[in-house]
């Protein structure tokens, strides 16, 4: 018999290679107790969160929490359905509207998760024969939604305007084609040039696809994203977002002013076959999203906070993964996996929770600590964290 898990052998080698060396393991680490979206027990230990992606620090919002609380009540605990069948209460369609009114768009469409929004969507428009252009660096969900489609990938060089219009230029001038982008890449924080990118999609007949996941809720004057902060909302033809980020909870959306959208509901098969998402998760979301329709005080706080935690990181010496703060994601640069290790565990054991990101998840095979604030830290908070990186830097030798 041939094990089918033999091909992981080197990753599991590397794993134990790496945890001889002392090190805990930084992919099964447990919070026992969450005390803000900002602070959590971690190991016995009051720890700081900067690895979490509560941008806006929804998790413990009161009227978020009291609108859960209360549709578990009116409700019950989930729908056992698809959306298509017994799986629409009223909830779905009030957080739909929500969305709606958040993007001032024409449709919206919640599904399970953010990951199988984009495998839906993304699946569903591009099939064989079509083409899907995308980012070398793009999310494992849109890979996985152009393998479940069919359709043909053609990558191009990250956030490399000419390299996208060279690729269009050389496809069908009849074929079908969606290029898809994202507003904020997850790894290094970096923004893409949307506003040159969707001009040149438009002027080569492309379909345009923004995966808003990491910008939704704070950047853009409203919060709807990279796409209103380079005025290019209009000219898209989906965006996609998730409600596991600035959100605070869980699920996932596409809005669309197409006129033929809502027939998606009845072919996207990540829709069609999925149980829809508990009652107090649709409650929670729609609250949530209308709230932060009126955040902008704390997307201006948030912004401070990234720009102060960039230049005192930068002025420690670390290396970052942009020039300056691009959004609430900033990514310090290790050596390698061992380092980064290293550097992940001597942060905790200051009282500081960061995510290690390792290849093939990042780019160009870099190991990464990836930190993500929160427009509930404090500037205290935001001082503290500077001294845990210093002393941490210090102790394991990375400044």
């Amino acid at each position: 018999m041939t094990d089918l898990l033999s091909k992981f052998d080197p990753l599991i080698h590397e794993r134990e290679t790496l945890l001889a060396t002392g090190v805990k393991d930084p992919f099964s680490l447990v919070m026992e107790e969450v005390l803000s979206p900002t602070v959590a027990i971690c190991n016995g230990k009051e720890t700081i969160l900067l690895g979490t992606y509560n941008y806006m620090g929804m998790t413990f919002d009161d009227d978020v929490r009291e609108a859960g609380i209360q549709a578990l009540r009116e409700f019950g605990s989930g729908t056992t359905g698809s959306r298509v069948l017994n799986g629409t209460y009223a909830g779905h369609r009030d957080c739909e509207e929500a969305l709606k009114e958040f993007y001032d768009m024409d449709h919206a469409m919640v599904f399970s998760t953010g990951y199988q929004a984009n495998l839906g969507i993304i699946s569903t428009l591009a099939g064989k024969g079509d083409y899907v252009i995308l980012d070398i660096d793009s999310h494992a969900s849109i890979y996985d939604g152009c393998a479940m489609g069919n359709a043909e990938i053609v990558a191009f060089r990250h956030n490399d305007v000419e390299a996208l219009e060279k690729r269009l230029k050389r496809l069908p001038a009849d074929a079908g084609k969606l290029v898809v982008l994202e507003g904020v890449y997850s790894m290094l924080g970096d923004v893409a040039p949307l506003k040159e990118m969707v001009r040149i999609c438009k002027e080569n007949g492309a379909m345009v696809l923004v995966d808003e996941a990491h910008s939704m809720g704070f950047i853009g004057e409203n919060g709807r994203g990279v796409c209103e902060a380079q005025d290019v909302i209009d000219d898209v033809d989906f965006i996609i977002g998730t409600f596991s980020k600035s959100v605070g909870t869980v699920g996932g959306f596409c809005v669309s002013n197409h006129p033929k959208f809502e027939i998606l509901r009845l072919v996207c098969r990540p829709y069609v076959f999925t149980a829809s998402l508990p009652p107090s998760v649709m409650a929670t979301a729609s609250t949530s999203i209308r709230k932060l329709m009126h955040s902008g005080n704390k997307r201006a706080h948030l912004w401070e906070n990234s720009k102060k935690l960039h230049q005192g990181l930068r002025d420690l010496g670390f290396t970052l993964g942009t020039p300056e703060a691009q959004s609430a994601i900033i990514a310090v640069i290790m050596p390698d996996l061992e380092k980064g290790a290293m550097m992940w565990q001597a942060l905790l054991a200051e009282g500081l929770y960061v995510n290690l990101a390792r290849p093939p998840a990042t780019p160009a095979n870099m190991t990464l600590l990836r930190c993500s604030l929160c427009a509930e830290h404090t500037s205290e908070q935001v001082d503290q964290i500077l001294g845990m990186f210093e002393a941490a830097g210090k102790a394991v030798g990375a400044i």
